[in-house]
């Protein structure tokens, strides 16, 4: 939830006309990556646990890019899209070693390396 509590502060301060755009994606992203991280916390079992993870990454790299572009379009100075991607960075480390010390269901289910994150 530290993520989240992040992109919340950072983002106060956008442009009014943000307000229900890039804003608000950020903070639904941010969210997200909280929600699926608890909802796979209380799966019953391993590949269900895994699904939750992989929907919770995946809400990590949506957010990175809605970071890299809200800087891009000056919402964001420098230190805080570096303080947030990173932030996500660990997030995503987390998530993937947690993945790691499930019992894959099969080959195809295995996580993928930290490349699936793009400050990794």
């Amino acid at each position: 939830m530290e993520l989240a509590r992040a992109v919340y502060a950072q983002s106060e301060e956008f442009p009014k006309s943000e307000t229900f755009g890039l804003r608000m994606q950020l903070r639904r992203s941010s969210v997200n990556v909280a929600s699926h991280i608890a909802e796979a916390h209380g799966r019953l079992n391993d590949a269900e646990m895994r699904k939750g993870l992989g929907a919770a990454r995946a809400a990590v790299n949506e957010l990175q890019t809605q970071i890299e572009l809200a800087a891009s379009l000056g919402f964001f100075n420098e230190p805080s899209s570096d303080e947030l991607l990173d932030l996500g960075t660990r997030v995503a480390k987390l998530i993937n070693a947690l993945l790691g010390v499930l019992n894959p269901v099969n080959e195809e289910t295995r996580p993928h390396e930290l490349a699936n994150s793009p400050r990794a």
